[in-house]
């Protein structure tokens, strides 16, 4: 934590005026319980997000007895552009030093991990026995793009697969291409590794928002009914229409009560008391696949509904869902889970 907050002081490009809230909010973090129950847990962030990811995830699995480490992958915590300098192979490198790291600390270890975070602990844990089991948020095995796999060729003629303004001190918001090749790797790695076993018998808490445009939901949803095989794993469905009866508890995520439209890729993450992507969060993500007049109404102020990147809906505005309504049942879930032995 030392070496990366010395880091950041020089590396990163800050947004606010409060360089040390931003350094606090993209270090990595160690959560030490009061009351240790001897096991422990490595999460692991998205591409393009930090370990604030798992802040309310992580205090909550402090508070019942398990030592929780959030770390920073490499491209992260500084400026969009150190993006461009990272790979796959550095990524699951990182991952695994730092799980080996915690292993001297507990030999009950489980992994989690949120989008690109989930690929890269899933492909450990598949090598790996000792491992207890996984915590997966939106698993971003495939992608939704179809055109994502070429972003290996034109990373080379094409800079930037999403650029936009830097404002937000808790993630990027642009993508460089070659990060956004480095991530279709750890999608190909990952489908590998699943296509390589049978059945993963360790338990599995997934979860996955119906709404979700960004990953290929369906085929999470596979790999959870056909190789996540252990009878205690549960799949959370944040909408309607779950595509799996057993191990599976869905919510209604049609909430207009909260002007909630559908769920998000990013939602199921935070608590609705969470102070930047709550219910009354600083941090509200107006740039959500609408017009541009919208974004600028959403950006000053207007009442907004809220739902996953890319929804539309005549006569409102909506800013991306950064919170799950249901975020206490979901850990009611994950904790039957963890509690397997």
């Amino acid at each position: 934590m030392a070496e990366t907050q010395s880091w950041m002081e020089i590396e990163r490009n800050f947004l606010t005026d409060n360089r040390e809230q931003e350094i606090a909010f993209n270090s990595p973090r160690e959560y030490q319980p009061q009351e240790p129950n001897g096991e422990a847990v490595l999460l692991v962030h998205g591409l393009g997000d930090s370990p604030y990811s798992f802040i309310d995830i992580a205090t909550h699995l402090q508070n019942i007895g398990y030592l929780v480490r959030t770390m920073l992958l490499p491209g992260h915590g500084s400026k969009v552009g150190d993006l461009k300098l990272v790979s796959a192979d550095i990524w699951q490198e990182s991952v695994e030093h730092q799980i080996k790291l915690l292993q001297q600390q507990s030999d009950q270890v489980w992994l989690g991990g949120y989008s690109t975070g989930a690929n890269l602990v899933t492909s450990y844990a598949l090598t790996d026995p000792s491992i207890k089991g996984l915590i997966l948020y939106s698993p971003a095995f495939n992608a939704s793009s179809k055109l994502l796999p070429m972003a290996k060729y034109v990373q080379y003629v094409m800079e930037w697969a999403d650029q936009d303004p830097e404002n937000n001190y808790l993630r990027y918001d642009s993508l460089p291409m070659a990060a956004a090749a480095s991530y279709y790797e750890t999608t190909k790695r990952v489908q590998e590794k699943l296509s390589s076993i049978k059945n993963y018998n360790k338990p599995v808490f997934m979860l996955i928002s119906e709404g979700d445009t960004v990953v290929d939901k369906s085929f999470a949803v596979d790999q959870f009914a056909n190789r996540f095989s252990h009878p205690n794993s549960q799949l959370v469905w944040l909408g309607s229409n779950p595509p799996l009866k057993e191990r599976t508890v869905a919510y209604d995520m049609q909430l207009p009560a909260l002007r909630i439209s559908e769920g998000s890729h990013m939602g199921g993450l935070f608590s609705p008391e969470n102070p930047e992507y709550g219910v009354n969060g600083k941090n509200r993500l107006c740039n959500n696949g609408q017009e541009q007049k919208l974004e600028a109404k959403c950006l000053g102020g207007a009442e907004v509904w809220y739902s996953s990147y890319g929804y539309v809906e005549a006569g409102k505005i909506h800013a991306r869902l950064t919170y799950n309504p249901y975020f206490d049942e979901s850990l009611t879930k994950m904790d039957e889970v963890l509690s397997v032995h």
